[in-house]
């Protein structure tokens, strides 16, 4: 039908023509699908001949005086898309395919959609006509097109969610598998390495005479002896710190500051040779804040020397039995000292790679740093017990007022005879007075059986040192009176370790048990007749001063 408009394009008339004539068009209506010509009103065929158009009304044209013209007002119905035989037929229409359209005809339906005012496809949904006419079709093959897309996405994420967490479960478990037997290996190599430095260590100590530098297998620094002379200004008695068994203790000063205490093995000390054999091996392998550290050694023809870390307070003795620098420790100061005490046995018996017994605790043998923490020194007399060895024997020592009874007669040693040193230390810590020489008129015993007789009578309070008085904690005091006691018990099953002893003490609700009667050397006096003249003979056991380092 829209090849039936005719424009002329000189004077600008449209014209629509049917096969009985030619019509002047008036108006258009492209919204509403109308237009007005002009004919004839005598014409009876004036509906049919404008087919597929329908005639909406007739009337008179405005200033139109002769009854003979009537304007037309026609409808009309957007065309469908055209007719085609094959594809070749659709390419003037872009974007559409011969396909067969509702009514039966094989048309050229657009894939978006078809405009019947430009006759051709545009840009929009899907035409009416390829879904057969239905004008419900196009929202629900929307609605069906978005559930399909909503099925198949969730679909997907719920397989890559699900194949996620079988990956994750996988590599979880490996790395689980991985991290137990990485454990276990650790666990074994551990146990492997600890037996190695025991056997190591052993056959060190149990070996001949050191090498020089690069020979002795001791992961220490080695410092030539010229350095070591020039530190000491070349053992000058103005370095000196201290003279023991061993032999000679001097302070050096290095280079940038840095202060040592030189301990030099004297060349007629045979026992100076085996505990510098024990020193070198020993401290080399044990790191604790609490423990003295070995900065490094000297091996040079006769020379053979040990280079600590500097204590500028030196040792505890010097300031517990003192009555002007014991009044610098207060009872807070003196619990810690006890404390760290207590901590670095416990590495020694328990945490460190090797078991050791020290042998030798005592008061002299804990130095002091610039803070006044504890550190233990002297590992000449240790001993290392591997495995499940807990005691063993050794030929007797000169001993000292620390040592156990199964130590100091029998030979006898274990953790348990250091737990016996500690519980002394302990209580001349507290007291302030020493364990040998100990002497009280109205009664003559040591200081473990004047503990004693206070305890037993209630008068513990007795024995706090004068000058903490002000400081102490009565009940903390109390406690560490409780703990030296059970430590020095006669019966070494009957002392705790020292895993216990650091719990009692630093714990305020532990249980700390009643101790038994210790053991203590009394002093075997007259016979009880009172009449007897005969001097006092004593029981004793000797000791032997050394200097801490």
């Amino acid at each position: 039908m829209y090849f039936a408009f005719y424009c002329n394009t000189s004077s600008g008339q449209v014209s629509f023509k049917t096969s009985n004539g030619t019509y002047r068009v008036t108006s258009i209506n492209a919204s509403t699908q109308r237009f007005v010509i002009q004919i004839k009103f005598a014409d009876n065929r004036v509906s049919n001949q404008f087919l597929p158009s329908s005639v909406t009304g007739l009337f008179t044209a405005e200033g139109n005086f002769s009854s003979e013209i009537t304007d037309v007002e026609i409808s009309w119905k957007p065309p469908m898309e055209p007719t085609c035989d094959s594809s070749t037929d659709c390419k003037d229409w872009p974007d559409s395919t011969c396909k067969v359209a509702r009514d039966g005809k094989w048309r050229c339906l657009c894939s978006t959609k078809w405009d019947g005012l430009i006759l051709n496809c545009t840009k929009g949904d899907i035409p009416p006509s390829v879904l057969g006419g239905n004008p419900g079709s196009l929202q629900k093959a929307s609605r069906k097109k978005m559930a399909l897309y909503l099925i198949v996405v969730l679909s997907l994420i719920s397989v890559i969610a699900f194949a996620c967490s079988i990956i994750f479960l996988y590599i979880l478990r490996r790395k689980m598998a991985k991290s137990q037997e990485n454990r276990n290996n650790d666990k074994r190599n551990r146990v492997l390495r600890t037996m190695d430095s025991e056997r190591h260590v052993k056959d060190l100590i149990d070996s001949g005479e050191f090498k020089e530098e690069g020979e002795t297998d001791i992961d220490l620094p080695f410092f030539d002896l010229e350095s070591i002379l020039v530190a000491t200004d070349s053992f000058s008695d103005a370095n000196k710190l201290g003279q023991g068994g061993y032999g000679p203790v001097h302070k050096g000063t290095f280079p940038g500051g840095q202060e040592m205490a030189i301990k030099r093995l004297s060349s007629a000390s045979r026992q100076g040779l085996q505990e510098f054999k024990n020193e070198l091996v020993l401290i080399a392998k044990l790191q604790h804040r609490n423990l003295v550290r070995l900065r490094g050694y000297c091996i040079k023809g006769d020379e053979k020397i040990l280079l600590y870390e500097y204590m500028p307070n030196k040792s505890l003795d010097l300031f517990i039995f003192d009555q002007k620098l014991s009044k610098l420790l207060d009872w807070e100061m003196r619990f810690n000292i006890i404390l760290g005490i207590a901590r670095g046995l416990l590495y020694l018996h328990q945490d460190s790679r090797l078991q050791i017994i020290h042998r030798d605790l005592k008061t002299s043998n804990i130095l002091l740093d610039q803070e006044m923490n504890p550190k233990i020194s002297d590992f000449g007399l240790a001993k290392i017990v591997g495995g499940k060895e807990t005691e063993a024997n050794t030929s007797r020592v000169a001993g000292t007022g620390y040592m156990s009874p199964e130590y100091a007669l029998d030979g006898v040693f274990s953790i348990k005879s250091d737990v016996f040193s500690f519980g002394v230390v302990l209580l001349e810590i507290i007291s302030g007075k020493k364990n040998m020489g100990f002497y009280r008129s109205e009664q003559a015993m040591s200081l473990m059986g004047y503990v004693w007789r206070l305890w037993t009578e209630n008068k513990v309070l007795d024995l706090m040192d004068q000058s903490v008085q002000e400081t102490c904690h009565a009940n903390q005091f109390m406690k560490c009176v409780n703990v030296g006691l059970l430590c020095i018990e006669e019966d070494p099953s009957d002392r705790p370790t020292m895993s216990n002893v650091v719990t009692m003490l630093d714990s305020e609700t532990a249980i700390v048990s009643a101790p038994k009667q210790p053991a203590f050397v009394l002093r075997r006096g007259q016979s009880s007749t009172a009449s007897s003249s005969r001097p006092e003979t004593f029981i004793e056991i000797t000791t032997s001063v050394e200097e801490a380092y």
